[in-house]
C-alpha cells in the first residue's frame, strides 16, 4: 500500500490498471500500452496532504490501438476501480517502447526481401546484424506515410558473435518500417562503402589484449553503516531530506527537497528530473540527416534504466532501490537496483589554519542519488549530490560508443566530423538536457532574478578601474521567460522569496549556476528547430501549471511543431511573487574526438543550486571533525608560528 501521494505506482498497480481498462474500456489485443505512471495529484493536494490522510491512488496511460492507429489518454482511479477518464488524442503519436524496438529487429532478420540486400552486400549470416529502429519527425517522414506509426532502420554487424555491432555500420542501407504490422514499406539502397577494417572493438576479451595489474585494490568501507535513512521512499541524510519518485519517462524524480535548518524545516525544490532530452546529428548526408532523436518523449529513460552493479558502477556502502515499469502489454517489469543510495568522501568542505591554534579542517561528505541509462549505444550516468553546506549539484556522464560512418575511399574526410579510423568518421553532434527545477524556496511564491557582474569605468570615485557590482534584472513575466547565458557578466539565476528575510534583511534565496549551457546552432526554420525551440535558449521561466510536463510536448514523436514550451508562455502570464518553475537546458557539444573511440570515456557536465541568502551563515558548521592518521583533529605543527 502506498504511504504518500507521490508513490509511484506498486507492481500490483499497473496490472490493475490494464485490468480495468480491459474490463472497461473492451481493451482487446491490437491494444499496446505505450506507458503507464501515476497520475501525480495536483501540487496544491499533495502538500495540503497531512500523514494519516487517505492517499489517492490514480493512473494515467496513454495506448494505441495498433488497427486504427488511435491514440487514447486514461485516468484510472485505482481506489474507486473505475475509469475516471477515455480521451482520444487525435493526429498524434505515442512513444515507441522497448517491445517493439525488439519486435523490428526480429522482423527484420527473417524479412526475405531484408536478407537479400544484405547478401548482395556479401553479408549472408543475419544473426550478426543488427536493426536498429529510430522514431522519424514528421517534416523528414515520406509523404505517403505520415498518416502511420512509421520506424526508420539503422542497420550494423557485429565481426564476431561476441564483438560490438556499433563498430561495423553498413552504411547507406536504410529500412522504413510501419511499426503497428511490421510491414517493411521501403528499403532505401543509397550507396555501398563497404566494411572498412577498423581496430573497434573495446572488450580486452575480445580484442584479444591484456588489462593492466599494476592498480592495487581502493576500497570505501564504513564500518559503522551509512549516515542516511530510508523510510519507504523518503531518504534522510544530514539536515537534507528528499523523497524519491520513478516513471518511465523521466526516469528518478526527486520531490519535496528541504533542509532542516536548526529544527526548522525549510523548502527548497517541489520537484527536480529531467524533462527532455534533445540529440541532434549535425551531419546532412543520407546517413544521418533524420537522426533526431528526442530520447526522453519519443522514448523515455524510466524504460532505458538499467541494474546497477556493486564495485562496477557503486563503490562503497550501497542501498538500491528498485523501480517498475510497464510493458506494452501493461505488465510490469521491475529493473533490480535501478537507483544507488550512498555517501561519499569528496575532499575538504573548509580549512583554516592559524598561527597561534593550529588547523581547523572539515571533510566534504555528499549523499548522492545515481542512476545509469543505456540509449542504444549512448548511456548516460546522472547524479544528483546533497552537499552539506546546502549545495544541490547535478552531474552527467556520458559514454558509451559514437555512431560512425564508413567513407568511400582511403583519404577521405568529412567536415561534419572526424575521422577516426580506416575509412571511418564519427559525426558531429549535441545533447541538449532539460531539467525541470520546480523550486520552492521558503514556499511557493517566488520571484526569479537574473543577476550579472558589472565593471564600472574608471573615475574620479573608481580611479584604479576596479569597482565591481551586481546588476539584477526581475523576470517579471513569461514573455521575458527565455534567457540566455552571459560570460562576460558571469550571469547567475537567483530564485528568492519576496516574502522572507534573512537575519540582514536581504530575501532568502537559491542560485542557478549555469554549466555546460551550448548553444542549439539552428536555424529557425529547422524541422528540429521548430519541434523543440527550448533548447535555443539555456534558461526558461514559467508559472507553475500541473498539466505543463514536457517543454517539447506531450507527444514529441513524429511532431512537426512545438506543443511545449512556447505554447505554455503564450498567455504571458506573471511570475513575480507566484509558484515559478525553471526550464534549465544544458548538453554537450560533442564535436567527436580519436580519443573517443572506440568507446568514449565519460564527458562530464553539470549544474549546481546554491543557496544565496538562504541561511544566516555557513550552515556546515556543525560538520563533524575527524581523525588524522596521528590521532588528533587539526595540524598542531602549524601552531605558533
Amino acid at each position: 500500500m502506498a504511504a504518500h501521494p507521490l508513490d509511484p505506482l506498486s507492481p500490483t498497480e499497473f496490472q490493475t490498471t490494464a485490468a480495468i481498462l480491459r474490463r472497461d474500456q473492451g481493451i482487446t489485443d491490437s491494444w499496446r500500452f505505450a506507458s503507464i505512471e501515476l497520475k501525480e495529484p495536483a501540487k496544491a493536494e499533495v502538500k495540503a496532504w497531512k500523514a494519516g490522510d487517505p492517499v489517492p491512488r490514480r493512473s494515467l496511460s496513454v495506448l494505441w490501438d495498433r488497427q486504427t492507429n488511435q491514440t487514447y489518454e486514461a485516468v484510472v482511479d485505482l481506489i474507486g476501480d473505475r475509469v475516471d477518464s477515455w480521451t482520444e488524442q487525435p493526429g498524434v503519436c505515442a512513444n515507441f517502447t522497448v517491445d517493439e524496438y525488439h519486435d523490428v529487429d526480429h522482423a527484420l532478420h527473417e524479412h526475405p526481401d531484408v536478407l537479400a540486400r544484405l547478401a548482395a552486400r556479401g553479408i549472408t549470416d543475419p544473426s550478426l546484424v543488427l536493426f536498429d529502429v529510430w522514431t522519424y519527425g514528421k517534416a523528414m517522414m515520406p509523404e505517403q506515410w505520415r498518416d502511420r506509426r512509421l520506424g526508420w532502420c539503422d542497420l550494423w554487424m557485429r565481426e564476431t558473435p561476441k564483438g560490438t555491432p556499433y563498430a561495423h555500420p553498413i552504411s547507406g542501407l536504410k529500412i522504413i518500417v510501419d511499426m503497428n504490422t511490421l510491414e517493411v514499406l521501403e528499403i532505401e539502397d543509397h550507396h555501398d562503402y563497404g566494411l572498412p577494417e577498423v581496430d573497434g572493438e573495446y572488450d580486452p576479451r575480445v580484442r584479444g589484449t591484456q588489462e593492466r595489474t599494476d592498480l592495487k585494490p581502493l576500497e570505501i568501507s564504513q564500518p559503522e553503516g551509512v549516515s542516511f535513512t530510508l523510510e519507504g521512499n523518503e531518504v534522510r541524510w544530514q539536515n537534507w531530506s528528499v523523497r524519491l519518485g520513478f516513471n518511465y519517462r523521466e526516469g528518478p524524480v526527486l520531490y519535496q527537497v528541504a533542509f532542516d535548518d536548526q529544527g526548522t524545516r525549510r523548502d527548497i525544490a517541489y520537484r527536480m528530473s529531467f524533462a527532455e532530452m534533445v540529440v541532434p546529428y549535425r551531419d546532412p548526408g543520407f546517413d544521418h540527416y533524420r537522426r533526431t532523436a528526442f530520447d526522453i518523449g519519443e522514448w523515455g529513460l524510466g524504460y532505458m534504466t538499467t541494474s546497477l552493479e556493486l564495485g562496477c558502477d557503486c563503490l562503497g556502502e550501497i542501498v538500491y532501490v528498485d523501480a517498475v515499469v510497464p510493458d506494452s502489454r501493461g505488465e510490469p517489469v521491475i529493473i533490480p537496483r535501478a537507483i544507488c543510495l550512498h555517501e561519499e568522501d569528496n575532499a575538504v568542505l573548509w580549512k583554516h589554519v592559524d598561527s597561534e591554534t593550529g588547523a581547523e579542517v572539515r571533510r566534504m561528505r555528499r549523499m548522492v542519488v545515481s542512476a545509469h541509462v543505456t540509449v542504444a549505444n549512448y548511456e548516460y550516468l546522472v547524479y544528483w549530490r546533497f552537499y552539506q553546506d546546502g549545495n544541490i549539484e547535478c552531474e552527467v556522464r556520458a559514454t558509451g560508443l559514437m555512431v560512425t560512418t564508413p567513407m568511400q575511399s582511403d583519404g577521405d574526410s568529412s567536415p561534419y566530423g572526424t575521422t577516426v579510423d580506416t575509412r571511418t568518421y564519427a559525426p558531429f553532434h549535441q545533447h541538449f538536457i532539460i531539467a525541470k527545477l520546480d523550486l520552492d524556496i521558503d514556499g511557493d511564491e517566488n520571484t526569479v532574478v537574473e543577476v550579472d557582474s558589472v565593471a564600472a569605468p574608471v573615475s574620479e570615485d573608481n580611479p584604479y578601474g576596479l569597482a565591481l557590482s551586481t546588476h539584477s534584472t526581475t523576470i517579471e513575466a513569461e514573455s521575458q521567460s527565455a534567457r540566455n547565458f552571459n560570460w562576460e557578466t558571469q550571469r547567475v539565476w537567483k530564485v528568492i522569496n519576496p516574502n522572507k528575510v534573512n537575519r540582514y534583511g536581504s530575501n532568502t534565496g537559491y542560485k542557478l549556476v549555469p554549466g555546460a549551457a551550448i548553444p542549439s546552432l539552428l536555424d529557425p526554420s529547422s524541422p528540429v528547430y521548430q519541434r523543440a525551440p527550448v533548447i535555443a535558449h539555456p534558461l526558461w521561466v514559467t508559472a507553475h501549471d500541473d498539466a505543463e510536463r514536457w517543454p517539447a510536448g506531450d507527444y514529441p514523436t513524429q511532431s512537426s511543431e512545438d506543443s511545449g514550451i512556447t505554447r505554455w508562455i503564450a498567455d504571458d502570464a506573471p511570475l513575480v511573487g507566484t509558484d515559478v518553475v525553471l526550464w534549465y537546458v544544458f548538453g554537450i557539444h560533442h564535436i567527436t574526438r580519436i580519443e573517443d573511440w572506440p568507446i568514449m570515456p565519460v564527458d562530464i557536465i553539470s549544474f549546481w543550486l546554491k543557496p544565496f541568502g538562504f541561511f544566516d551563515q555557513n550552515p556546515s558548521l556543525d560538520a563533524p571533525s575527524t581523525m588524522s592518521s596521528t590521532g588528533g583533529h587539526s595540524h598542531p605543527e602549524h601552531a605558533g608560528r
